[in-house]
């Protein structure tokens, strides 16, 4: 008989989840040969440009780029700098940025620098889940502070004074995956005051400015004075660039955080594939003209899904920013996990349970913006078609 093995106790906030749940459902419905339009998953559909992908080709094809690249090259961290200086008007210097595979890894992997077991983060309730899973890796203690539409989806910062002068770090986000809302100027400027007041890092994550509607500016922390005392901002180039599978982010921002984190990564890393340097150098030194048309196309799909849903008589509404948007589920719904279920069923179309993005989440829904418009009309009509949307609806 074979011994039994003892998964970590932290094992168990990690279940697969609604996630796997939709994907079967995905695959029963196309083994059964019928439509499906999957919204639930937020990978670009959109490619890399045509030099990113020639600058990794070139670079593959060298094989003194297959040794360890223990860093950073120079001239990426000269590229990250002079994006932030023509992008968003920041100054960095060399000690101010880093690396790191994607937002998600930087994010699930930072704590671990910088927090002690019952440290408390403060993170967003909506929010992305890694904001919650990172932190309790390094044993944190999560504080989850509320974004209500009251409030204009802004953390009340009266109200979480108190909390913040137990906790060590703060983590925001905007553009806002899941709930799609950009954050004003004015909001920036009381943050970072207010943190320094409070003694509390912020941890932005930026990985959607570049993707913002209806003619916003998307802006980075580092732009508002005094910021790099308090701040570092993640940005990454997966969703700016499609360059999802390659994994390559940013840490930029304060000195003291960077080098403690580049530490610590040094110890379980041996630096980023050089080729996938080499393709990054090439998007951050490239013209703004492909994201430009790229947001553009985004914004179609965005009119696409909120407006038609609208003309249907689901009331959402428009997207901010992100690749993504949200909605309230129609009145008639008790649970999102419910009316899920039923919209693939009844129409093919799949999209995301709020309630996976925390407790606020609930009674929300989240579609992905990664189908063309074309077929983003096709799936509006096939939910019109449903009649999974009555008139009673309208709420």
């Amino acid at each position: 008989m074979g011994m039994e093995i003892q998964t970590a106790d932290r094992m168990k906030t990690l279940e697969e989840g609604i996630f796997q749940v939709l994907n079967e459902k995905k695959n029963e419905r196309i083994k059964r040969g019928e439509k499906v339009y999957n919204f639930s998953v937020g990978t670009p559909d959109f490619k890399p440009p045509v030099y990113v992908m020639e600058a990794v080709c070139q670079a593959a094809s060298k094989p003194e780029n297959y040794k360890y690249s223990l860093g950073d090259l120079p001239e990426l961290t000269k590229a990250v700098i002079e994006r932030f200086r023509r992008r968003y008007q920041v100054e960095l210097e060399e000690d101010e940025v880093m690396s790191v595979y994607g937002s998600q890894e930087g994010i699930s992997h930072i704590g671990l620098s910088l927090l002690n077991p019952g440290d408390k983060v403060l993170v967003p309730n909506p929010g992305y889940p890694i904001f919650e899973i990172g932190p309790s890796l390094a044993g944190a203690e999560i504080v989850a502070y509320p974004l209500t539409e009251e409030n204009h989806w802004l953390p009340d910062l009266e109200k979480l004074s108190a909390q913040a002068d137990e906790a060590k770090i703060m983590l925001v986000s905007y553009p806002l995956n899941p709930i799609c809302k950009c954050a004003p100027r004015s909001f920036y400027e009381k943050l970072i005051p207010w943190a320094k007041a409070h003694n509390l890092l912020i941890v932005h994550d930026n990985a959607y400015s570049d993707i913002v509607y209806d003619g916003r500016k998307g802006d980075s922390i580092l732009s508002i004075p005094g910021a790099k005392e308090c701040c570092v901002e993640f940005y990454s180039l997966s969703k700016s660039f499609n360059y999802t599978g390659a994994r390559m982010g940013f840490l930029a921002g304060n000195k003291e955080v960077v080098a403690a984190f580049k530490k610590l990564r040094s110890q379980i890393d041996y630096g980023t594939f050089l080729p996938v340097q080499y393709g990054a150098i090439a998007a951050l030194n490239g013209p703004d003209d492909f994201i430009r048309k790229q947001r553009e196309e985004y914004e179609k799909r965005r009119d696409a899904l909120c407006g038609g849903l609208r003309d249907i008589g689901w009331k959402i509404e428009d997207s901010e920013g992100t690749m993504f948007a949200w909605a309230k589920i129609p009145s008639d719904f008790q649970d999102d996990v419910d009316f899920v279920m039923e919209l693939v069923e009844r129409s093919g179309v799949l999209c995301t349970p709020g309630s996976s993005f925390g407790s606020l989440g609930k009674g929300h829904v989240r579609f992905a913006l990664t189908l063309p418009e074309e077929v983003i009309k096709e799936a509006v009509k096939s939910i019109r078609d449903c009649g999974i949307i009555k008139s009673e609806s309208i709420f």
